[in-house]
């Protein structure tokens, strides 16, 4: 595939820690659009230093952004790459090797929690290298509803997979993981209808999210970091249900 025909696609909002690393990382001759969330640190100056077309724009929502995005995208193919992944060599060496007889690609991701990469995160697959006038964005929330993010690419075109990974390093400590946490059950919740009974049965499901967290995704032998993640995403339903029928 002629890199140069495949647009590597960012959003961003306050990523001057970890958007220099990603746009590193992708390969060579790519271009890039970044999306930039009205950003108040250094992100802005270095997507331009790295050559990207760079966009402001005031934040709406994840898929109005990322269908925004990809309408400004002038390429036949785009890769959608978030701040916080890196891709690996075996990745780059794929892309650049794939063939163009189908209409999109998944992609592996691997993701770490305070610099570790964990079990119960690693080989997600994800459609993420596609032709533009193939895909659809839409949103996926946890707990079903309205909310408008947990955004997925949809193709119902052929589909292939390429070797290697997106390394994800998604959550510095587990203050940022907090963080996004919080952000993320508020805005599921607002997205749901108030019922008492949707919490009573969302927390009657932890102890199987947790046994299946544990045993099927291998978060037991991740450790204590694997434990707090594993805890929190399968408490993650029971909170969206609570803080929707508290308002």
């Amino acid at each position: 595939m002629n890199l140069a025909e495949i647009t590597a696609v960012i959003l961003t909002k306050n990523e001057e820690r970890r958007l220099s690393h990603t746009l590193e990382a992708l390969p060579k001759g790519m271009p890039i659009l970044v999306l930039d969330a009205e950003s108040t640190d250094a992100t802005q100056r270095i997507a331009r230093a790295y050559g990207a077309t760079l966009h402001v724009r005031a934040w709406t929502d994840f898929v109005d952004a990322r269908r925004f995005a990809l309408a400004q995208v002038t390429t036949p193919w785009a890769f959608a790459v978030d701040a916080d992944e890196i891709f690996d060599e075996r990745l780059r060496g794929a892309l650049a090797q794939a063939r163009t007889d189908v209409d999109g690609y998944f992609v592996r991701r691997d993701t770490s929690f305070a610099g570790r990469a964990l079990r119960m995160w690693s080989g997600e697959r994800l459609l993420r290298c596609f032709r533009v006038d193939a895909v659809r964005v839409e949103a996926f929330p946890t707990v079903g509803g309205e909310a408008v993010l947990h955004e997925r690419y949809l193709c119902d075109g052929a589909l292939g997979e390429l070797a290697g990974c997106l390394q994800h390093d998604s959550y510095a400590d587990r203050n940022e993981y907090r963080r996004k946490f919080a952000r993320y059950t508020e805005i599921e919740a607002r997205g749901l209808t108030p019922s008492f009974g949707r919490f009573v049965r969302e927390s009657a499901l932890l102890p199987w999210r947790l046994a299946k967290l544990a045993l099927v995704r291998g978060a037991l032998l991740d450790g204590p970091r694997g434990w707090y993640v594993m805890w929190w995403s399968a408490l993650y339903p029971a909170v969206v249900a609570w803080r929707a029928w508290r308002g």
